[in-house]
């Protein structure tokens, strides 16, 4: 029997690589009762499996695959660049238009609010020029501007932290795409996104 490989395992799950699928395994907790251990991590996949169908409908996403496993999710692995290991490697040009397509990638799924709840390069993948959004685990269904403005709010963060070099320029690229969609809802979202940052800056 072959043997999977393990891609990633963080608080809440392991990853693994089954040939070209990918498995999703929620990791018990044992601090719960099992009975309800069982039922939240049935419940969170659930959750889960439905944006992440729903996403990939909207965007580029790994569509998740019929399964009567209910703590699981199957779906085909996205062979491309993480952006957060290779984004600051491409020329600057390609960066900017890379940035520019994910801001427009995001607005349309906010467009259907689908927040993806933890937007950083390391859950983004380049494959043939093109933006694969993964890892909807924290992602929900939300209409409201601030939810939206703390997802774009997530990047801006992750941007600042990881590709320091020109991260003003790439977010300002991120902004124009995704104000390309619909500009006066963006607007609205990134007017949340700046209330939400003076708040962090009154906390410190």
């Amino acid at each position: 029997m072959k043997k999977m490989k393990q891609l990633s395992s963080g608080a809440e799950a392991i990853i693994y690589l089954d040939g070209k699928k990918v498995i999703k395994s929620r990791i018990p907790k044992t601090y719960r009762i099992p009975e309800l251990d069982k039922r939240i991590i049935r419940q969170r996949t659930k959750s889960e499996r439905k944006i992440l169908t729903k996403a990939s409908q909207i965007i580029n996403a790994p569509k998740p695959e019929e399964s009567k496993d209910e703590d699981k999710i199957i779906m085909p692995y996205i062979e491309g660049d993480k952006l957060s290991q290779k984004l600051d490697f491409y020329s600057q040009k390609k960066q900017e238009q890379i940035m520019f397509n994910l801001g427009k990638t995001i607005a349309k799924l906010h467009k259907q609010h689908i927040i993806h709840g933890d937007l950083t390069t390391s859950n983004i993948i380049l494959k043939d020029n093109k933006i694969f959004m993964i890892d909807f685990g924290l992602g929900f269904q939300n209409g409201k501007h601030e939810d939206k403005g703390v997802d774009i709010h997530l990047l801006k963060q992750a941007l600042e932290a990881k590709h320091f070099k020109h991260w003003e320029l790439l977010f300002k690229q991120f902004e124009k795409g995704y104000r390309s969609i619909q500009p006066l809802e963006a607007e609205k979202v990134f007017e949340k996104m700046k209330a939400i940052e003076k708040r962090g800056r009154y906390r410190h």
